[in-house]
């Protein structure tokens, strides 16, 4: 059994980050899951701004509570010269060092490349930033669906309408998890080399290699992925059709073994399986208007459940639609245990367990922290006497 007492993975390492909004706060929160000490450095006064973009959680953000569990945050004005002495402390005994300001904001604060490599040869530093630190485009603003929009997933989303954004911020999601495995691949290379290499994680690069598919199929087909809503653009029958009690049933043919059994036992025409126009996966999506009478019509002889039945009885994928209500009570996390209790600033707050299942380990999963609540014992921690704390105090630094 997982035990609380184990050493984590990642325990004895400080993360310094100076991070705001999603992509780097990511990355930094799967690194304090693992048992890394994340001190997060906030504005003084308001914060990282992501602690405003809702008040969903006992008045704190939706966002904010996903991100920052298990850190320390310190308030601090690092565009004054002694709030950037205070960094500099910090980063001097660090590990590693995210952030995700805007373009070029770290260097002219006086913590670039370099000038981190001659502080502490030791450090990691992960940069993530929009478009990438060279180019013509590395000044330029990025937010998640900026970057959504510029490597073409509008474009793929949505139905044959309009196009749409996909729900979730998925171009930061993908940013900080290339962050998160970026800094480990980093720290194993300082580890069995010596050296410490800088990480940079772009949205667009990151979102660019989770659009490579849909740029492959066009580049070599010359045809542009269909927006078809919840159906595959590129194989059928992959997608969502209604019952005859008018639930929503989506299902996936992979292969001929389930292709069969599906024309057999579901369409009940065997004839199909042989048909011309449905006998390769190509010709299925070239046909796909055809085939969806067929499918339509099976789906709307019976009712949801009698789908779902009969599907998993044939061993083919299949999901209902659920709304978010139905996802926070999905028999998966009940049965697993994979809800899991976090405080917040204003109360206790469900969370879920990371991904990542580590055998003998529970995840850290600590307390999500009011704005500079641990300022004043990190800045004693760090070499401050009491009457240099008040004066950053007096002079509104922290």
């Amino acid at each position: 059994m997982p035990s609380p007492a184990a050493p984590r993975p990642l325990e004895g390492l400080l993360v310094v980050s100076l991070e705001q909004a999603v992509a780097a706060p990511f990355a930094t929160r799967q690194l304090a899951d693992l048992g890394a000490r994340v001190i997060k450095i906030e504005r003084p006064g308001s914060g990282d701004f992501a602690r405003g973009y809702d008040t969903a959680v006992h008045g704190l953000s939706s966002y904010f509570v996903w991100l920052n569990r298990g850190k320390e945050s310190l308030t601090l004005d690092v565009k004054s010269d002694s709030g950037r002495a205070v960094l500099g402390t910090l980063l001097e005994k660090a590990d590693v060092f995210v952030h995700n300001l805007g373009p070029g904001a770290v260097g002219r604060l006086g913590f670039g490349v370099e000038a981190l490599a001659e502080l502490n040869p030791r450090l990691v530093d992960c940069a993530v930033n929009g478009y990438g630190s060279t180019g013509s485009w590395a000044q330029r603003k990025a937010y998640d669906l900026l970057i959504q929009c510029q490597t073409g997933l509008v474009s793929i989303t949505g139905g044959p309408e309009t196009g749409a954004r996909v729900g979730i911020s998925v171009a930061d999601i993908a940013a900080g998890m290339y962050a998160f495995s970026g800094v480990l691949a980093a720290l194993l290379g300082r580890a069995t080399t010596g050296v410490a290499r800088p990480v940079e994680v772009s949205l667009f690069d990151a979102l660019a290699e989770w659009m490579s598919q849909p740029a492959y199929y066009t580049a070599f087909t010359g045809v542009e992925p269909r927006r078809l809503g919840t159906h595959h653009a590129t194989i059928a029958p992959y997608g969502a059709y209604p019952a005859a009690d008018g639930t929503e049933v989506l299902f996936s043919i992979q292969n001929d073994v389930e292709w069969r059994a599906f024309c057999t036992d579901f369409l009940e025409d065997a004839a199909i399986i042989d048909d011309e126009r449905f006998s390769a996966g190509a010709n299925r999506v070239a046909n796909r208007a055809e085939l969806d009478v067929f499918v339509t019509a099976a789906f709307a002889r019976r009712t949801g459940d009698e789908v779902v039945a009969l599907l998993d009885r044939l061993r083919i994928a299949n999901a209902r639609i659920n709304q978010v209500a139905e996802f926070l009570d999905h028999p998966v996390l009940r049965e697993r245990g994979r809800w899991h209790e976090v405080q917040t600033p204003g109360g206790p707050a469900p969370a879920l367990a990371p991904p990542i299942d580590i055998a003998g380990l529970t995840p850290v999963m600590g307390d999500v922290p009011a704005l500079g609540e641990h300022t004043d014992a990190l800045l004693s921690e760090f070499g401050l006497e009491p009457g240099a704390i008040e004066q950053l105090h007096a002079d509104g630094v922290v």
